[in-house]
């Protein structure tokens, strides 16, 4: 049986083609699982899960519970709200106090970039990143590709435009070193100031107007502004950003295309997407949620596999 070349799932960036492939063609197998009436395989019967998340989060947090349930893992969750943590214990003391509990595998989101490379190196388990700061997110990534595989038959050669704040996103990094691993073109579009400096470098073109972006692109994957990560203003008002960057239906109706709407959610309704947009023929977001528990599913059962049993 073919295996991942990486131990856990830290970053799109460790990621090959055939990793990729690996992943969506578990996920076709998953997805036709979970639509059984029957949901659940005893894949991972004799595994256990633990998902810690240091941010609040709660459609990836159940995406990843309902893939563990799926597969009858057992599962523990931790919340940092409610944790030691709040009283000064340090990642690698939390983590092994969990791992004392004879846990396979760690599902991690957390603040700070680089946490799961850290906690890889310092802890006996496979480790899968569900969120680093504003870095990596590489589920989101591998469901929005395995969404735009499915919608449109393959990635490659296929134009995306990724919309909204770039900066603060780390499902924009590793949409960019996706997209990019499978052959497709990448642009950006937004206010120039939620557009990192030299990311241009990573292969990808950047366009001000929503218009012209959307006259090229096949997919527009739209991401919110993520006001909790900023400490400064980076345009004059939500008002102004959606005239310049909101999509609503004239808009979409006015360009000759049929163009795929995607979001990672959560979605602010009338700001980057109108509600007749997000809940248009066009939209594939509802697919999205669906995608991830099968990517997801992927992702945990090929890390399990890893695992030696003495």
């Amino acid at each position: 049986m073919a295996k991942l070349s990486v131990s856990h799932l830290l970053g799109i960036k460790h990621l090959n083609l055939d990793d990729i492939n690996l992943i969506f063609n578990t996920a076709d197998h998953f997805k036709e699982v979970i639509n059984r009436p029957i949901k659940k395989v005893p894949s991972l019967r004799d595994i256990t899960i633990a998902n810690l998340f240091f941010e609040n989060s709660t459609r990836t947090k159940l995406s990843f519970e309902l893939a563990e349930k799926r597969l009858s893992a057992d599962i523990i969750n931790f919340s940092a709200a409610q944790s030691s943590v709040k009283k000064g214990e340090s990642l690698i003391d939390t983590a092994n106090n969990i791992l004392s509990m004879k846990v396979d595998i760690i599902v991690m989101r957390h603040p700070n970039e680089g946490a799961g490379d850290f906690l890889a190196k310092h802890v006996n388990a496979k480790i899968v990143n569900a969120g680093d700061g504003a870095h990596e997110h590489p589920t989101q990534a591998l469901l929005d590709s395995f969404s735009i595989r499915e919608k449109l038959g393959s990635v490659k050669g296929k134009k995306v435009v990724i919309i909204g704040d770039i900066l603060h996103s780390r499902v924009a990094l590793s949409n960019i070193y996706a997209l990019l691993l499978q052959g497709a073109e990448v642009m950006l579009c937004g206010p120039t100031t939620l557009i990192p400096k030299h990311i241009t470098k990573l292969g990808v073109t950047y366009e001000k107007n929503l218009r012209k972006a959307l006259e090229w692109c096949d997919v527009a994957n739209v991401l919110r502004v993520q006001h909790e990560r900023m400490d400064v203003k980076y345009f004059p008002s939500i008002r102004e950003y959606t005239q310049l960057f909101g999509i609503n239906k004239e808009l979409l109706d006015s360009i000759d295309k049929d163009i795929v709407i995607m979001h990672p959610g959560p979605i602010n309704r009338g700001v980057e997407l109108t509600s007749d947009v997000a809940d248009s023929k066009q939209s594939i977001i509802l697919n999205q949620v669906e995608n991830g528990v099968a990517v997801r599913m992927a992702v945990i059962y090929l890390l399990a596999q890893q695992i030696k049993r003495d």
